[in-house]
Formats: C-alpha cells, structure tokens, sequence
C-alpha cells in the first residue's frame, strides 16, 4: 500500500508533466490580470462620465479583480483536467490499481491541485490588484486601506476553490467533455442571467460564484449592485460548503463505481 507522501509525488509528477494543465494555469493569470489591467485603465479614463451615485461608491479593489470572471473558467477547466483526463485516456484503472485506497487517491489529488490553484489565484489577485491601482491613477486605494488586503488575499482563495469545487463535479461526471459543458456554460451565462433576474436572483446569490465573490468586494453596492444578504466571509463559506458538497459527491460516486 502506497504511502500518502508517494501519492502525493505521484500526482505532482502528473499535473507538471501534462502540458494542458500548466498552460491552463498560466491562461488564469494572464487573462485575469490583462482584462482587469484593461478594465481599470478604462474606468480610470471614463471616471467623470460616470452617474454621480456610481463614483460615490466606486470600488477600485473589484474593478481591478473585473478579469476574474474569465480567469475562474480558465480554473474551471485546470479543475476538470485534472481529473477528467485520467478517465478519458484510461489511466484511471492503472492509477486506481496503484492507489486501491479510493479515499486517499482523491484526497493526494485534490491537495496537490488545490494547492497549485491557489498559490496561482494568489499570485494572479496581487498581480492585478496592484497593476489595476496604478492604472486608476487618482481613484487607486491603497493595500493598507480598510478590506483591501482581506479582498485580495480572499480573490486567491476564490479562484482556488473555484479548481477544487470543478474537480469534484469532474470526479461525479467522469468526463471532461460532460464536465466542462455543465460547468462553462453555468458559470458565464447561467449563473449571470439569473442573477439579473427579478424573482431568480435570490437563489442565484447563494450559487458558488455568486456567493464566493463577495469576498472581493470593499464597498458594498458598488456601482449600483445590490447588497448580498450576508457579508464577504459567509459568502466565502456558503462558496466552500459548495465545494465540500461537490467533494463528498465526487468521492461517494468514485467508491461506489468501477472505474
């Protein structure tokens, strides 16, 4: 029986040699920290043509993080990836043969991703935080300032449990095409638009997402967004429930079924 720290190695030699992975990876980064870098200096340039209520409660902190909503999907599929891929190649009856401990093969791959992930979302949130302040120029905050640096280091933690919640619905649906089909389209469109609706939006503020970004935020109702019914950390744990929902699915159905 396989040490856990052998596992370990084992799943760390998997994600680093398939190329799709650490690419998916970088992709979160670039295009989180270019699309919120874009966003900011566009704010910064069109500030006075904003609403008198929008500038009185402009957020510069959410506006830099405005790139999460595409490097998340990016996460999204790093998730899926990781493991989706071993059922799709079939490498998941030699890894399993291996690793016969179902319990302890997801958990090795669930910490070595998920570690992975959010070191990235860590790196990737400072990087466009500071990059979006200096280009708001004069409407810029500071990392000093009151909840800023619990948005930063909460948009990290956002984005790496957004890879470890993926991976979960991966291991229930056992395929990247299934997986990334339910997931994609939910998070960019669906989530979104029931968000916007009238009678949906308050159920669709407790979806992952929705809730789990809240964390970003330092003033609420920013730019005529309506206030959540509960506060930055509680929407980061509703967001975790989620991900422990997802998690416990994932492993019920990886022990019960073969692979």
């Amino acid at each position: 029986m396989p040490a856990t720290s052998a596992v370990l190695r084992s799943e760390w030699t998997k994600i680093r040699t398939v190329s799709s992975t650490v690419w998916t990876l970088t992709a979160a980064l670039v295009v989180t920290v270019a699309m919120g870098a874009g966003l900011s200096a566009l704010m910064n340039a069109n500030f006075s043509d904003l609403p008198p209520e929008q500038r009185a409660t402009f957020d510069p902190t959410f506006v830099s993080f405005s790139g999460t909503v595409l490097g998340q999907l990016a996460m999204v599929v790093f998730g899926v990836l990781v493991v989706a891929t071993e059922y799709s190649t079939g490498m998941i009856r030699t890894s399993l043969a291996a690793v016969p401990r179902r319990g302890r093969f997801l958990f090795a791959k669930v910490a070595v991703a998920g570690a992975l992930a959010l070191l990235t979302g860590l790196a990737t949130s400072f990087l466009t935080f500071f990059l979006g302040q200096a280009l708001l120029g004069e409407h810029a905050t500071s990392i000093g300032a009151e909840n800023v640096l619990r948005a930063v280091i909460g948009g990290g933690i956002y984005m790496g449990l957004m890879a470890v919640f993926s991976m979960g619905v991966a291991t229930m649906l056992r395929s990247p095409m299934l997986s990334l089909g339910i997931l994609v389209p939910f998070f960019f469109l669906v989530s979104t638009i029931l968000a916007s609706v009238p009678k949906a939006k308050e159920v669709a503020t407790y979806f992952p997402d929705q809730a789990g970004s809240k964390i970003m935020r330092v003033v609420p109702g920013a730019l005529d967004s309506e206030a959540a019914p509960y506060g930055p950390w509680a929407g980061l744990g509703i967001m975790v429930l989620w991900v422990i929902a997802a998690l416990a699915g994932g492993y019920l159905v990886l022990r019960e079924r073969d692979a």
